[in-house]
Protein backbone atom coordinates (compact mmCIF):
# COMPACT_ATOMS: atom_id res chain seq x y z
CA UNK A 1 0.00 0.00 0.00
CA UNK A 2 0.93 3.43 -0.72
CA UNK A 3 -0.35 5.88 1.74
CA UNK A 4 0.03 9.72 0.61
CA UNK A 5 -0.23 12.33 2.88
CA UNK A 6 -1.09 15.33 1.38
CA UNK A 7 -1.98 19.11 2.24
CA UNK A 8 -0.13 22.57 2.08
CA UNK A 9 3.23 23.55 2.76
CA UNK A 10 3.18 23.58 6.58
CA UNK A 11 0.44 21.31 7.21
CA UNK A 12 2.49 18.40 8.74
CA UNK A 13 2.64 16.40 5.81
CA UNK A 14 6.23 15.31 6.58
CA UNK A 15 6.08 14.70 10.56
CA UNK A 16 3.05 13.15 9.79
CA UNK A 17 4.26 11.00 7.10
CA UNK A 18 7.54 10.68 8.77
CA UNK A 19 5.62 9.27 12.42
CA UNK A 20 3.17 6.96 10.37
CA UNK A 21 6.17 5.25 8.51
CA UNK A 22 8.00 4.63 11.78
CA UNK A 23 4.71 3.36 13.32
CA UNK A 24 3.70 0.87 10.86
CA UNK A 25 7.55 -0.04 9.60
CA UNK A 26 6.84 1.32 6.27
CA UNK A 27 9.55 3.57 3.86
CA UNK A 28 8.98 7.30 4.11
CA UNK A 29 9.60 9.42 1.17
CA UNK A 30 9.20 13.80 1.58
CA UNK A 31 8.19 14.49 -2.32
CA UNK A 32 10.31 17.36 -1.70
CA UNK A 33 13.08 15.39 -2.29
CA UNK A 34 12.26 14.54 -5.68
CA UNK A 35 12.25 18.29 -6.60
CA UNK A 36 14.73 19.59 -9.31
CA UNK A 37 18.07 21.86 -8.22
CA UNK A 38 16.57 24.52 -10.37
CA UNK A 39 12.63 24.59 -8.76
CA UNK A 40 13.88 24.56 -5.22
CA UNK A 41 16.05 27.66 -5.78
CA UNK A 42 12.54 29.26 -7.46
CA UNK A 43 10.64 28.29 -4.40
CA UNK A 44 13.98 29.94 -2.33
CA UNK A 45 13.55 32.73 -3.86
CA UNK A 46 9.58 33.27 -3.27
CA UNK A 47 8.79 32.86 -6.97
CA UNK A 48 5.93 30.05 -6.72
CA UNK A 49 6.01 27.18 -9.03
CA UNK A 50 3.66 26.22 -12.05
CA UNK A 51 2.16 23.88 -13.86
CA UNK A 52 5.13 23.19 -16.02
CA UNK A 53 7.58 22.96 -12.70
CA UNK A 54 5.51 20.99 -11.28
CA UNK A 55 5.36 18.51 -14.77
CA UNK A 56 8.69 16.44 -14.43
CA UNK A 57 8.73 16.56 -10.57
CA UNK A 58 4.85 14.62 -10.42
CA UNK A 59 6.30 12.47 -13.69
CA UNK A 60 9.50 11.42 -11.45
CA UNK A 61 7.13 10.87 -8.58
CA UNK A 62 4.15 8.64 -10.70
CA UNK A 63 7.68 6.25 -11.48
CA UNK A 64 8.47 5.56 -7.79
CA UNK A 65 4.90 5.15 -7.01
CA UNK A 66 4.70 2.50 -9.78
CA UNK A 67 8.40 1.14 -8.56
CA UNK A 68 7.18 0.82 -4.94
CA UNK A 69 3.59 -0.91 -6.22
CA UNK A 70 5.56 -3.30 -8.57
CA UNK A 71 7.79 -3.80 -5.83
CA UNK A 72 4.91 -4.38 -3.00
CA UNK A 73 6.84 -1.89 -0.95
CA UNK A 74 4.34 -0.69 1.82
CA UNK A 75 5.44 3.28 1.78
CA UNK A 76 4.63 6.59 3.32
CA UNK A 77 4.87 9.40 0.98
CA UNK A 78 4.53 13.36 2.14
CA UNK A 79 3.33 15.26 -1.16
CA UNK A 80 1.17 18.53 -1.36
CA UNK A 81 -0.73 16.99 -4.63
CA UNK A 82 -3.01 20.24 -4.30
CA UNK A 83 -4.96 19.78 -7.19
CA UNK A 84 -7.06 16.68 -8.66
CA UNK A 85 -5.07 17.21 -12.18
CA UNK A 86 -1.33 16.12 -10.08
CA UNK A 87 -3.28 13.44 -7.85
CA UNK A 88 -4.52 11.68 -10.72
CA UNK A 89 -0.92 11.19 -11.89
CA UNK A 90 -0.07 10.06 -8.78
CA UNK A 91 -2.45 7.43 -9.02
CA UNK A 92 -4.88 8.20 -6.84
CA UNK A 93 -7.87 5.91 -8.34
CA UNK A 94 -5.70 2.57 -8.05
CA UNK A 95 -7.20 0.51 -4.42
CA UNK A 96 -3.62 0.33 -3.12
CA UNK A 97 -2.58 4.47 -3.33
CA UNK A 98 -4.86 5.59 -0.43
CA UNK A 99 -5.14 9.52 0.07
CA UNK A 100 -4.58 11.28 3.65
CA UNK A 101 -5.57 15.04 3.27
CA UNK A 102 -4.12 17.12 6.04
CA UNK A 103 -6.76 19.60 6.83
CA UNK A 104 -5.77 23.18 8.76
CA UNK A 105 -7.03 27.25 8.53
CA UNK A 106 -4.11 29.70 7.07
CA UNK A 107 -3.93 31.25 10.16
CA UNK A 108 -2.05 27.80 12.02
CA UNK A 109 -0.07 26.82 9.15
CA UNK A 110 1.20 29.88 8.40
CA UNK A 111 2.31 30.52 12.26
CA UNK A 112 3.97 26.88 11.74
CA UNK A 113 6.14 28.32 8.33
CA UNK A 114 6.90 31.35 10.05
CA UNK A 115 8.54 29.45 12.88
CA UNK A 116 10.01 26.34 10.77
CA UNK A 117 13.99 27.50 10.00
CA UNK A 118 16.21 26.19 7.13
CA UNK A 119 13.30 25.08 4.85
CA UNK A 120 13.11 26.51 1.46
CA UNK A 121 9.33 27.23 0.83
CA UNK A 122 8.92 31.04 2.50
CA UNK A 123 5.84 32.11 4.27
CA UNK A 124 4.82 34.12 2.24
CA UNK A 125 4.06 31.22 -0.84
CA UNK A 126 1.26 30.00 1.47
CA UNK A 127 -1.38 32.02 -0.06
CA UNK A 128 -0.55 30.78 -3.45
CA UNK A 129 -1.07 27.24 -2.07
CA UNK A 130 -3.86 28.01 -0.94
CA UNK A 131 -5.08 29.56 -4.12
CA UNK A 132 -4.75 26.42 -6.09
CA UNK A 133 -5.57 23.93 -3.40
CA UNK A 134 -8.69 21.85 -4.82
CA UNK A 135 -9.48 19.67 -1.31
CA UNK A 136 -9.81 15.77 -2.58
CA UNK A 137 -13.68 14.86 -2.51
CA UNK A 138 -14.05 12.91 0.64
CA UNK A 139 -14.59 9.90 -1.01
CA UNK A 140 -11.15 10.20 -2.31
CA UNK A 141 -9.14 11.20 0.82
CA UNK A 142 -9.25 10.57 4.19
CA UNK A 143 -9.62 13.99 6.04
CA UNK A 144 -7.28 14.77 9.22
CA UNK A 145 -7.57 18.01 11.58
CA UNK A 146 -4.44 18.89 12.04
CA UNK A 147 -5.36 21.12 15.04
CA UNK A 148 -4.61 17.74 16.89
CA UNK A 149 -1.07 15.97 18.28
CA UNK A 150 0.57 14.33 15.84
CA UNK A 151 0.09 10.97 18.09
CA UNK A 152 -3.78 11.41 17.76
CA UNK A 153 -3.52 12.22 14.02
CA UNK A 154 -1.17 9.40 13.55
CA UNK A 155 -3.64 6.92 15.42
CA UNK A 156 -6.71 8.15 13.44
CA UNK A 157 -4.75 7.65 9.92
CA UNK A 158 -3.83 3.85 11.45
CA UNK A 159 -7.58 3.61 12.69
CA UNK A 160 -9.39 4.51 9.42
CA UNK A 161 -7.03 3.07 7.02
CA UNK A 162 -7.83 -0.05 9.29
CA UNK A 163 -4.52 -0.77 9.93
CA UNK A 164 -4.36 -1.57 13.40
Amino acid sequence: MIVIVMGVSGSGKSSVGQTLARKLGWDFYDADSFHSATAIEKMRRGIPLNDNDRHPWLKELQSAITRWLQAGKNTVLACSALKSSYRQILYCQHQQVKLIYLQGNFELIFARLKARQHHFMRANLLQTQFDILEEPKSSEAIYIDISQPIQLIVQEIINQLELA
